[in-house]
């Protein structure tokens, strides 16, 4: 009887083990699989980055004002801004709350 048991627990050790290390592997594969899918996310969102502090850095902007605005560009005080609202086919202007 002991014999039994100590052949069965083995039998069990074995068959936990392979179940554990299969499911390892699979684990380990879909993790594999969504690393190499980031991969090139990554890169692009390193050079749409890179794009977008070059583009839109003041210096730029400001090189961009000049080259293609000239002086059609004025500078705007945000609370002068108004806001304008269709109510009842009659426009309504507001101010920003």
């Amino acid at each position: 009887m002991k014999k039994f048991l100590i052949i069965l627990s083995i039998f069990f050790l074995i068959i936990v083990t392979t179940i554990t290390k299969n499911s390892t592997k699979e684990i380990e594969n879909k993790i594999f699989n969504i690393k190499e899918n980031i991969l090139p996310l990554k890169y692009k969102y390193e050079l749409v980055l890179l794009d977008y502090n070059y583009l839109s850095s003041p210096q730029k902007l400001m090189e961009y004002q000049a080259t293609y605005f000239e002086d059609d560009l004025i500078p705007l005080i945000i609370t002068d801004l108004k806001k304008i609202e269709d109510k009842n086919d009659k426009l309504i202007i507001s101010n920003f709350k």
